[in-house]
């Protein structure tokens, strides 16, 4: 038997008894140094416009578009011209929807048809969008440190800014989706401060089911930029569905964290029916917007197709017939994309699959010219070339920065590491579905700046806690720091090969690392 004297005394009535674990969260609903962190916004969003827009109207070939540009500029040209609505005779089919194309457009108003007007409104778009990837790691963070690595970074990426640089269609969906995935953290946030404040109120448990959270703005947002991105090209129909499912694994968990009795019939019950009007009616309505010349016009492409090659009985007779036409012409833009394989015979010198993206092995050549003619080198001959290529310094840590963010998400549930691993898995597995398809790595565009928050996130666990011992935080920033100037002297390296620089052809070879790159 154990002796009285053996037992632990009691605690007097009046000690304070700590729960071993918090009734609620945290109230952290974002960071609080806001002006600092519009300052350090500003000026690295500045740094990013300079460099996007720096000879932005070279090069060009002798003046007309280079790669896909000569789809894209010339359209969006016609458009400007013609109504609103484009056609693409050489292909005899207009394979993407028009948005981006009228985005170019205003550009093209504004500076004319040059290397300069058809490309700054990517220029523009690509310096927002540092914007944007600054304020989202920086509230994931809840460090405008981390904000400003995450700048630094996207600033240095070679597949962003090369695609900034060019009247190209993926910037503009990447800024997009982006866009909806921060609108959808800010609504995280928002979220679960109305459930803090009905939680303080003691009102949580009135119900199983917990409280209405009333109009989600934020939540709105997302639709909104997913139904931009989905106008801009097809791809954004993926994020749709991903981003859907994040926005539910979100109530989900803020309900549970709050102490609802019953958090998923919560969620389905108040919250799931106003998720689908806005991440999904709202995008398939402004989708259709989009295509409001389209609608109104007399030659539109398959504008007038009901009566002619779709019969008006059937069905869906029901339907609009200008419903019914863009249904038709969907259709064959989907037969061109099914059929655009390796196996139907398609090949190009430089596309690429999928797994190859990641760490970037197989770069895009867009621009290359070599011999005598060309001038600005130090050698008889010169070679300008432009390639979309990601900076290796971050792109060749794609393996062990995935791994890492995996073993986050699973073992440590960290929903940071969680939401941006969904963003870049997003713009990733999806292409998996038709190898066989052609490929290219600017399908990748949207991956990156994921690819860089998933970067800034690792970089700041490094980093450690602003409360941590003196000697382990000069430790963590003597290393990221180090890292970032890596990763900047890597990106002033490929400098001249992502803005077609003069090379002499021996310095052309020292650019080409690794025999993926020739």
């Amino acid at each position: 038997m154990t002796d009285a004297a053996d037992k632990p005394p009691c605690p007097p009535e009046d000690t304070p008894v700590t729960s071993p674990q918090p009734l609620a969260p945290a109230p952290d609903f974002g960071p609080t140094d806001r002006f600092r962190g519009w300052v350090v916004t500003l000026v690295l969003t500045a740094i990013a416009a300079a460099t996007r827009f720096v000879l932005l109207g070279y090069p060009t070939d002798a003046g007309t578009p280079v790669f896909d540009e000569k789809h894209y500029v010339p359209q969006a040209w016609q458009m400007l011209h013609g109504g609103w609505i484009e056609d693409n005779p050489g292909y005899e089919l207009v394979v993407h929807p028009p948005l981006a194309k009228q985005l170019i457009a205003i550009g093209e108003a504004i500076f004319g048809y040059t290397g300069f007007g058809w490309r700054f409104a990517s220029a523009v778009v690509g310096t927002v969008l540092v914007l944007l990837v600054i304020r989202i790691a920086r509230r994931m963070a809840r460090s405008t440190l981390v904000g400003a690595i995450a700048g630094i970074l996207v600033i240095a990426d070679g597949v962003t800014f090369v695609s900034s640089r060019l009247g190209m269609l993926d910037i503009f969906q990447a800024l997009f989706v982006v866009a909806a995935f921060g609108a959808l953290i800010v609504d995280r946030d928002q979220v679960r401060r109305r459930l803090h404040r009905v939680w303080v109120e003691g009102r949580i448990a009135d119900t199983p089911l917990g409280p209405r959270l009333g109009f989600r703005w934020w939540r709105f947002t997302t639709g909104v930029m997913l139904g931009l991105a989905c106008a801009c090209k097809w791809g954004g129909l993926y994020y749709v569905a991903f981003f859907g499912l994040l926005c539910v694994g979100f109530d989900v968990a803020a309900r549970r964290a709050y102490g609802v009795q019953r958090p998923w019939l919560g969620t389905f019950v108040r919250d799931s029916w106003r998720s689908v009007a806005s991440l999904v009616v709202l995008p398939l309505g402004l989708y259709l917007a989009s295509f409001w010349a389209w609608f109104a016009s007399e030659i539109g492409v398959d504008r007038h197709v009901v009566g002619y090659k779709v019969g008006t009985d059937g069905d869906f007779s029901f339907v609009p017939a200008a419903l019914r036409g863009l249904w038709y012409y969907s259709g064959n833009v989907l037969n061109f994309h099914e059929h655009l394989t390796n196996s139907a015979g398609y090949h190009h010198p430089w596309e690429s699959k999928p797994w190859t993206w990641p760490m970037g092995l197989r770069p895009m050549l867009y621009y290359f010219a070599q011999g005598p003619q060309v001038k600005g080198c130090d050698a008889n001959e010169c070679v300008r070339a432009m390639m979309l290529v990601g900076t290796p310094a971050m792109w060749w840590l794609a393996v062990p920065l995935l791994a890492w963010a995996t073993w986050c998400t699973v073992v440590r549930r960290d929903w940071r590491f969680a939401a941006a691993l969904v963003g870049y898995l997003a713009g990733f597995l999806p292409w998996f579905l038709n190898l066989d398809r052609q490929m290219y790595y600017f399908y990748a565009v949207p991956m990156a700046p994921f690819m860089v928050i998933l970067l800034a996130l690792t970089l700041g666990q490094i980093l450690g806690r602003a409360r941590a011992h003196p000697e382990r935080r000069t430790l963590g920033l003597m290393l990221v720091s180090g890292y970032v100037a890596l990763v900047v002297v890597n990106f002033i390296w490929l400098w001249p090969i992502l803005t077609a620089g003069a090379l002499t052809p021996e310095q052309w070879q020292q650019q080409l690392w690794l025999p993926s790159w020739r």
